[in-house]
């Protein structure tokens, strides 16, 4: 048995200590495709060292690798420090390699922060399901874009039922987008019972209402949420502090639950007055096991 498989069998057994150390002996015995990317994969998942892993990472892809995990893994890292630039040149060489929907989805959100929405969109279709995030990503590219009908089209056909389905809130903000206030306020509703009551979707989900004239759901909605922001405020300032809740932490966020409660006692008059709530688009990277030799994920040791 290799060192390698010895420290992913210790991976397995959840033995990280063991694990670490013999990834790091199969790199002091050899500086190669394979020991570089395993343990740079190791320092990212499990000690939470982007910097390490990123050095590691560039290296592996330096020896030109055949296989695309090192591009792949590089990528993803690059990503995640928002290094735009440097993630889409490496994602497309991991892509040149071997295409998969992990690198389509990064280099799909490379591509929009670096403002190029035409390529952005047609990577997010390829990454994507049905009704995931990356189909989510790509129908919210469609309609910065103005192609609303292609939008509404494939925003109809989102079922909760599908894998991966992203959310009703999701789909709700989408139909927002659009200027659809009814299938909007539909997903919205739907939303409520099961979603945590954060200011950025209530507030939106207030808009669509006042929107079509909707104003007692508004006004019994805001009111609701005014409710539930006072008892959060008295319950917090009744938490007793300690070494990991202090004063400081507890006045943060008391002052925070308090701006949360003026927004909603203000919110119906600003809305009638022309505000819109913000619609706050993020984008979610894709991840997967890239370690050369790992037995769950049969995936076979490094060749050239």
């Amino acid at each position: 048995m290799s060192t390698n498989q010895k420290a992913i069998e210790y991976l397995e057994n959840n033995d990280y200590d063991a694990a670490l150390a013999l990834f790091q002996k199969a790199l002091n015995d050899s500086r190669d495709v394979q020991s570089l990317t395993n343990l740079s994969w190791i320092y990212y998942h499990e000690e939470g060292d982007i910097e390490a892993a990123i050095e590691l990472a560039q290296e592996a892809v330096a020896l030109k690798p055949t296989s695309h995990f090192p591009y792949s893994l590089l990528g993803e890292l690059l990503v995640q420090m928002e290094r735009w630039e440097e993630a889409a040149v490496v994602l497309s060489d991991s892509i040149a390699v071997e295409p998969s929907k992990e690198a389509y989805n990064n280099l799909a959100i490379a591509k929009y922060h670096l403002g190029e929405l035409e390529q952005a969109s047609a990577l997010f279709l390829k990454s994507a399901g049905p009704s995931d995030y990356a189909m989510y990503s790509h129908v919210h590219c469609l309609i910065q874009l103005g192609h609303t009908i292609e939008a509404k089209h494939k925003l109809d056909a989102f079922l909760e039922s599908d894998d991966d389905f992203v959310g009703e809130v999701h789909v709700a903000e989408l139909y927002l987008e659009l200027a659809c206030f009814s299938e909007a306020m539909h997903w919205f509703e739907k939303s409520w019972d099961t979603y945590s009551k954060s200011p950025d979707w209530v507030c939106r989900y207030i808009y669509a209402l006042v929107q079509t004239n909707a104003m007692e759901r508004a006004v019994e909605i805001a009111e609701e949420c005014i409710r539930l922001k006072q008892d959060d405020i008295e319950e917090a300032q009744a938490e007793d502090c300690d070494e990991n809740w202090t004063e400081s932490d507890k006045v943060a966020y008391v002052t925070r639950l308090q701006n949360e409660k003026t927004e909603y006692e203000y919110l119906i008059q600003r809305i009638s007055q022309g505000y819109v709530p913000p619609f706050k688009f993020t984008t979610s990277s894709s991840s997967k096991c890239y370690l050369f030799g790992c037995s769950r994920h049969s995936h076979p040791e490094y060749r050239d």
